[in-house]
């Protein structure tokens, strides 16, 4: 049974950074941790009082209540994926495609990666009947399930999964005896809050699901790691808790003193903070939708993005076209588009993807331009599309789009 894709065509061993929102820091968290920098240490292992209590007010503003004893605070998401992966053992199953930090550190453990399918209507949460069969075949060839890492709010493909796909499958996966981790790092920027239902796996099942968290998601920005667990009620979440404290303790992963400082003020919410959060939604919101407009009118195909400040396009329908220029895979791909845009387009093959197949996630930022002060008049604006920047930066991605659909319209056989 085949696990992770192959690793010899190109440097897919580990993936691209999370998407950016390539906006400058907000003052009032540069002034926290500028009003921190002076203290030289770290956070406890799993953090401190006042870093916790704001990680349980965090939780407790999106139906997810727990006290300190049940969260735990790391320098990132991916230090909490190894600590859970280490204390949890056996195999790990994942969607197909899944965010591309996931398996790595799989991989660093020695532990199977096996990636399940996910629905046409959205990815980040595998098919409950693929699930269910993946499962059974690896029982059959002696595996040992025990871990599905999933995704509400989805990296890569920016979607968001419906919550009856979602209770099929994390009732599928329990019934297997499966312990879930629930990445909700971009659950805060959902495109449109009032019209997106999202439920947390968490909400339907708090005795097996552990949530995890990074603030890079809409929180801080990308250099300042900081990233909350909540583990699950009752005796078998403490243990996995301690569990995951003595990883943690092992690897020395604790938040320093000036990155805690921001994150207190950020998980409490202050005004400054909701206002900026709001702010960045909406206007990746809108460079997301531009962005989808003009892949699909030049013959792509990619869901609708409705979170985080990316998309992910399958040009399979240009394939004649990108043939032409050298392009068979999803890593020729990468490398076309990258040199073309002038931004990064990491292939599909990053995120667990086939690399035979021609998809890569375009992010966002690079369409805000590269100072800080026009990025930061993005915010500003009323309508940032109309924008010179961001109207040329469009324009282009547009151009390059709509020269392969010509190309490949000009190879069409003639009826």
């Amino acid at each position: 049974m085949r696990q992770t894709d192959p690793e010899g065509h190109g440097p897919v061993r580990f993936g691209p950074p999370d998407p950016e929102d390539g906006l400058p820091v907000l003052p009032q968290l540069s002034a926290h941790l500028a009003a921190a920098a002076s203290r030289a240490g770290a956070e406890p292992v799993g953090g401190g009082p006042a870093l916790l209590d704001a990680a349980c007010g965090y939780g407790d503003r999106r139906g997810l209540p727990a006290g300190p004893d049940r969260v735990a605070v790391a320098p990132g998401a991916p230090a909490l994926l190894v600590a859970l992966t280490a204390a949890i053992g056996g195999d790990i199953l994942v969607p197909r495609p899944c965010a591309a930090w996931w398996a790595p550190y799989a991989r660093l453990l020695r532990r199977p990666v096996f990636h399940v399918p996910t629905p046409a209507e959205s990815g980040g949460v595998p098919d409950p009947y693929a699930l269910l069969e993946t499962v059974r075949r690896m029982r059959a060839e002696g595996g040992d399930p025990r871990l599905l890492v999933l995704s509400v709010a989805d990296d890569p493909t920016a979607t968001v999964a419906p919550p009856e796909l979602l209770h099929e499958t994390v009732e599928a996966a329990v019934g297997e005896g499966l312990h879930l981790v629930s990445d909700e790092t971009w659950r805060g920027t959902l495109h449109d809050p009032h019209g997106t239902v999202l439920l947390s796996p968490a909400e339907m099942l708090p005795g097996r699901v552990t949530v995890v968290t990074d603030l890079v998601g809409a929180l801080l920005p990308p250099g300042w790691p900081a990233a909350v667990a909540r583990f699950p009620a009752g005796e078998e979440g403490s243990a996995l808790r301690a569990r995951v404290l003595d990883v943690l303790t092992a690897l020395d992963a604790r938040v320093a003193a000036p990155v805690a400082a921001a994150a207190v003020y950020a998980l409490s919410e202050p005004e400054p903070v909701t206002t900026r959060v709001a702010d960045s939604v909406r206007l990746h919101a809108l460079l997301a939708a531009a962005a989808h407009r003009a892949v699909v009118a030049a013959g792509g195909v990619s869901r609708p993005p409705s979170c985080g400040r990316h998309l992910y396009v399958d040009l399979t329908p240009l394939a004649p076209a990108l043939a032409a220029h050298g392009v068979g895979d999803a890593q020729e791909l990468e490398d076309f588009l990258t040199a073309r845009l002038g931004m990064p387009a990491p292939g599909g093959h990053r995120f667990g993807d086939d690399l035979e197949a021609l998809r890569v996630r375009l992010s966002t930022a690079p369409l805000l331009g590269g100072a800080a002060g026009p990025r930061e008049e993005c915010l500003r604006s009323p309508d940032p599309l109309q924008l010179p920047h961001v109207q040329h930066a469009l324009t282009h991605l547009t151009s390059v789009f709509d020269d392969l659909r010509d190309d490949a319209r000009r190879r069409e056989s003639p009826r």
